[in-house]
């Protein structure tokens, strides 16, 4: 589920259909570890990712950025503000 305030989305169950894309606007506080772990995959504040694929129970989920594709848990994304693309 997703709470949407002045068209930016905070995630508070990360729900991403696959083949929808978003824009970073930042980070909720939260967990240094994942916020740290994002940043080094490259989900820095302004990148645009596609969902490329979601496991068949719904975690982890794929993400294609910046020419890459990579997983994250939906625990992970839940800390994400994001824009719809």
């Amino acid at each position: 589920m997703a709470l949407i305030q002045r068209g930016v989305v905070f995630m508070t169950e990360a729900v991403f259909p696959v083949g929808s894309s978003w824009r970073v606007q930042g980070y909720q506080k939260g967990s240094t570890d994942y916020r740290k772990r994002l940043l080094a995959l490259g989900v820095t504040p302004g990148v645009i990712f596609t969902v490329t694929r979601v496991a068949p129970l719904g975690d982890p989920i794929e993400l294609r950025l910046r020419g890459a594709a990579i997983s994250v848990r939906k625990s992970e994304a839940q800390i994400l503000i994001l824009e719809p693309c």
